[in-house]
């Protein structure tokens, strides 16, 4: 066990699965010579070469595009996105094409791509280094999409996502690349897709976060215990596949769920957990879902604490929800 930031542990995860397995490589924009902007992939080239470490021009779509045509010939490429909302120019190629062609092609071409992109904000990066799209993507079948919140999970999520048969989009939340340290499993240690953690256990309401948010929400419940409010906090960490029975359970125990993520509020991906706990779950609750998120806005840079979920926000939700009749 090695204790690291989260950012490190995306790093260690890199160094192990490409010393590991040759077909592995990482192509993006600074990736190489700097590092990564993060400097997630930092000591990469210096190891492994510019033939397995790839710069590449400033055109996500190429990135992309380059990493498929890759994956169809049997390489596992791992593509850095440097910032998540630089992703639309390659939407088409991951929507149209990499999450399509093993289905098209019956199972023959699994297209081993993932993209690692930090997203979300936290970092006054304005309207342009600030957003979180996991909504757009797991709506695409096809795709995995998977949000760690922690080192550990970081390192052992991504692991999984490299040698998965199915591309994968690796969501980083910057905001806390350096503030979050944990102990790390040293060498091939992966944590499987599909199974949410359980952060805090409770009886009175259900929280649900991911990434970045996970951190805001157990400072709520930290804080409400304190009032005899006992919340359970779940970790989704993977968004697709989803770990509906970890959900399901804890709805059906508490009875009442508070939904959190800094995504806008509408078609949200919190938007889908509240169907499926209304679908699935109606009877066991005793109170309406609540969602605490980000606004149907552009990002903000000067209101950015204003927009983001926060410790507050987040309790008055709990509190709110378990004090309903």
């Amino acid at each position: 066990m090695t204790e690291l930031t989260l950012v490190q542990a995306v790093n260690r995860g890199l160094f192990e699965a490409m010393r590991s397995d040759p077909d592995v490589l990482v192509l993006g924009e600074d990736v190489g010579v700097n590092g990564g902007v993060f400097r997630a992939t930092e000591g990469l080239l210096k190891e492994f070469g510019e033939e397995r470490v790839i710069d590449t021009p400033l055109s996500e779509t190429g990135i992309v595009g380059a990493a498929i045509g890759m994956a169809l010939y049997g390489l596992k490429p791992v593509a850095e996105i440097q910032f998540v909302d630089f992703i639309y120019p390659a939407f088409d190629q991951i929507v149209s094409e990499l999450a399509k062609f093993r289905y098209r092609s019956g199972g023959q071409y699994p297209c081993h791509v993932v993209i690692r992109s930090p997203y979300g904000g936290g970092i006054k990066g304005g309207l342009y280094h600030s957003q979180s799209p996991e909504a757009y993507f797991a709506h695409t079948s096809g795709l995995k999409v998977i949000v760690p919140s922690n080192p550990a999970d970081a390192k052992g999520l991504l692991l999984t996502a490299i040698h998965d048969e199915d591309p994968v989009l690796f969501l980083e939340p910057k905001r806390i690349y350096r503030a979050v340290t944990g102990e790390v499993p040293d060498g091939d240690h992966r944590v499987p897709f599909g199974l949410a953690s359980t952060v805090r256990e409770g009886s009175d309401v259900s929280v649900f976060a991911y990434g970045a948010m996970v951190h805001v929400a157990a400072q709520a419940v930290d804080a409400l215990a304190t009032e005899g409010i006992h919340a359970e906090l779940i970790d989704l960490r993977s968004l697709v596949p989803l770990d509906e029975k970890a959900l399901l359970a804890s709805v059906e125990k508490t009875g009442r769920a508070v939904i959190v993520h800094e995504a806008p509020r509408f078609c949200g991906f919190g938007a889908e957990l509240a169907a499926i706990i209304a679908e699935k779950a109606l009877y066991s609750l005793k109170a309406p879902v609540v969602r605490v998120t980000g606004y149907d806005t552009p990002f903000p840079y000067a209101l950015e604490h204003l927009y983001l979920p926060n410790m507050e926000r987040v309790a008055h939700a709990i509190r709110k929800t378990a004090q309903a009749a």
